[in-house]
């Protein structure tokens, strides 16, 4: 029997296997294609972006090289830094369809940013990013076991059985990760609410017989929005028809034209069309992300719009907080509540991105109210403050979790300290545990850090900036877990050890050794 089934191998199946497998788990991952990579999932149409808070996890974990390579990304983001100042975003991404300029980010506005290796965005496809995560379990001694469809799951109070033809697999616990159409969703008994669908969005691989009709990049028009990318033959648009195109059939070369030059109010023609895909803004979220010995994470506990590229970097984002507490879990040294935490800290974040969704939506409609609010919207993503804004939201540097803390630090991904020595908290990280990070010159918390020395790694030293911190707690999903000034304190030091990773006696007879 395995520690974790995961059911769903896509780029957050995939992560939380990473993540379970660098704590030591056994891992069965479980996907219904038979086999990795496919067109809709390759460029163009699976181009997707990873925003800076995505990359972050890929450079924590020693995958943002190979990620980078597999993306055929070969050039740095974003301008040099200028005397240990961050980089500049070069790109700002978009809201409802209206570009914004990094330029206009003010960089010193965003939380607790230092230079660091992990870029701003990286545009790749998911093909890429499931490529590089494979590897990496593989590595990691990961089952992963392709052309298997769940049919049934039942649980007791030990274990999970997911049944697949007349296969039955079985593990201490099972995670949904099977996309928005979610099989262990629905067999599991999760409740899913939400809002339903304004628009039927459509992308194609196509050539166009008279392609100077439709500019290149986003326009938002009065009738919806179209997309053009040139270089790789991708067009893209939205049509407000209430979703009301059958989705269970691929869309005609006809009904392709006809939606595009609607929303474009051209008469451009479609000539090939290699492959297309259609989606909706339909916005719904599980009310629970667990029931009993079932947790879900990514598509399969919350679906919405694509617009901004929101849904993979959020799915990651719940696989990354998600995994080291499961494993704690599994090997029996979590603290009270632990991974009850998840769902505290991940549901609102799914939520916010739902509410996101929607607002590019009602903004995007096609009526007189929609583009009198657009008009408002450009000019204020023109501004300093409007620029930064929207790009703390797509960058993913907007969250911050409520750790009962009023340090400013606590809650937030932590930045990539870098020491004296030119060690890197990223380099400390990658294999998967907590990290503590002790800047005083007299290792005020050695003594304090030893005895949860499994799971967690001290390391002392002065850093190149230390934000006027003494010390800082990282959790191993990068998250400040405590941050104390220049004399820190002890003993709120070791209660939010305590939290976050059980009692010292505990952890170090269960945890791994440095």
């Amino acid at each position: 029997m395995h520690d974790v089934m995961v059911v769903g191998a896509g780029p957050v199946g995939l992560a939380l296997a990473c993540e379970l497998g660098l704590a030591g788990c056994s891992v069965l991952v479980l996907e219904r294609e038979p086999a990795l990579g496919s067109p809709l999932r390759a460029a163009p149409l699976g181009r997707r972006g990873l925003s800076a808070a995505s990359v972050e996890t890929f450079y924590r974990r020693g995958m943002l090289e190979p990620l980078l390579k597999a993306s055929g990304v070969q050039e740095v983001f974003g301008e040099a830094p200028e005397e240990g100042a961050p980089a500049r975003p070069r790109f700002g991404g978009h809201f409802a369809g209206m570009m914004l300029d990094g330029t206009q980010v003010d960089v010193a506005a965003l939380p607790f940013r230092l230079p660091g290796q992990a870029l701003e965005f990286v545009m790749t496809d998911l093909e890429a990013v499931e490529t590089v995560l494979t590897e990496q379990a593989s590595r990691l001694g990961v089952d992963i076991r392709r052309g298997v469809t769940v049919s049934a799951v039942s649980q007791n109070g030990e274990s999970v059985v997911a049944q697949a033809g007349a296969d039955a697999y079985e593990a201490r616990w099972l995670v949904g990760c099977d996309g928005g159409r979610s099989t262990v969703r629905r067999l599991a008994g999760f409740e899913f609410v939400g809002t339903e669908p304004q628009f039927t969005g459509y992308t194609m691989h196509t050539t166009l017989a008279d392609p100077e009709q439709l500019r290149p990049g986003f326009h938002l028009t009065p009738t919806g929005m179209y997309i053009r990318m040139p270089d790789a033959g991708y067009v893209a648009m939205v049509d407000f028809d209430g979703g009301a195109f059958d989705r269970s059939q691929p869309p005609t070369r006809d009904h392709l034209q006809a939606v595009l030059r609607s929303v474009s109010g051209t008469d451009v023609t479609i000539g090939e069309v290699r492959i297309a895909s259609s989606f909706t803004d339909r916005a719904m979220q599980t009310t629970a992300y667990r029931r009993g010995r079932v947790l879900l994470a990514g598509d399969a506990a919350h679906i919405h719009s694509p617009l901004g590229g929101q849904g993979l970097n959020t799915g990651i984002g719940d696989a990354v907080n998600l995994g080291w507490k499961l494993a704690a879990t599994v090997h029996g040294h979590a603290p009270d509540g632990l991974l009850d935490t998840y769902a505290d800290e991940r549901h609102p974040i799914g939520a916010a991105v739902l509410d996101w969704s929607r607002a590019q939506v009602a903004t995007m409609r096609p009526d007189p109210y929609a583009q009198a609010i657009q008009a408002v919207v450009r000019d204020l993503i023109g501004t300093r403050d409007g620029a930064t804004y929207v790009f703390e939201r797509l960058s993913g540097s907007w969250i911050r979790y409520d750790l009962g803390s009023e340090h400013p630090l606590v809650g937030r991904s932590a930045p990539d300290f870098c020491l004296e020595d030119g060690t890197r908290l990223g380099d400390l990280m990658e294999d998967g545990r907590g990290v503590v990070l002790d800047f005083t010159t007299d290792r005020l918390l050695h003594g304090s850090a030893t005895g949860w020395e499994g799971p967690i790694r001290y390391v002392a030293g002065a850093a190149r900036d230390d934000l006027g911190s003494g010390a800082v707690l990282v959790r191993p999903d990068g998250v400040v877990a405590w941050a104390g000034d220049r004399h820190p304190d002890r003993e709120a030091f070791e209660q939010a050890a305590a939290r976050w990773f059980g009692s010292p006696h505990h952890v170090s007879a269960g945890g791994r050794s440095s």
